[in-house]
């Protein structure tokens, strides 16, 4: 990879950095997936304030996804797992529109996430809070090669479901 900059072409998708603009584009995906309240730790109820904080001012970097005719479909952010002699491992987090789930673009830019981290200098990706009812995410990730590694019985408090467990990812990345 030639930098964090770098414009990827996926199948008719565009993986490339978030700018500023890509915001008011971002958010309502972000906050539908959100408010589902079955995959991520966010609150429903988060603010469009607290999701950008959380999903674009703290992370290392963020991506956005888009088709050719310039939609916006997804993004991811990457940042260290955590500080200092854990930040050789880092955490990514995807978010892909509703309307366009199942076209492979949660993997399009998993694939791309893996390679930036490389170039980043990481030597492992890990997935936190891998809610085991998202059966989708899970098998994704585990066809990529994560492993689950850990299970947190009922860590998660789905709001359809209850209490659910929750999976620690991880997949050392090559050098």
């Amino acid at each position: 990879m030639s930098g964090v900059t770098r414009v990827e072409k996926h199948n008719m998708l565009q993986i490339r950095p978030f700018q500023a603009e890509d915001w008011p584009a971002l958010w309502p995906i972000l906050q539908a997936t959100i408010a589902k309240g079955d995959a991520y730790a966010f609150s429903p109820d988060s603010s469009e304030a607290e999701i950008y904080h959380a999903w674009i001012e703290l992370p290392q970097v963020n991506y956005v996804a888009t088709r050719d005719d310039g939609v916006l479909v997804g993004g991811y952010m990457l940042k260290p797992n955590q500080p200092g002699l854990g930040s050789h491992v880092c955490n990514c987090g995807y978010v892909v529109a509703e309307q366009t789930r199942g076209q492979g673009i949660a993997a399009q830019m998993c694939a791309h996430s893996q390679e930036l981290a490389q170039h980043l200098g990481y030597h492992a990706m890990q997935f936190n809070f891998v809610v085991s009812s998202n059966l989708a995410a899970v098998h994704l990730w585990q066809k990529l090669g994560f492993s689950i590694v850990g299970t947190l019985p009922g860590a998660f408090a789905h709001t359809s479901l209850g209490y659910v467990d929750a999976h620690v990812m991880f997949k050392q990345l090559e050098k």
